[in-house]
């Protein structure tokens, strides 16, 4: 028989490094989430308008 070994490796993050992780993440989430919602150019208001009439977030 063959036996196959599997090696994992782990990330050690200190609570700085998971802190600032946290922190870009919520400001990407939160700019994806108004930015484009209250957008006014016509390319981004059009992409993204019927999914914010469906989730009922008004846009006009």
């Amino acid at each position: 028989m063959l036996a196959t070994q599997t090696k994992t490796t782990t990330l050690d993050l200190s609570s700085q490094d998971r802190m600032i992780t946290v922190v870009i993440a919520a400001l990407l989430g939160t700019f994806m989430i108004f930015g484009v919602a209250i957008a006014q150019p016509a390319a981004f208001h059009n992409a993204a308008h019927d999914t914010r009439h469906a989730m009922n977030f008004p846009c006009h």
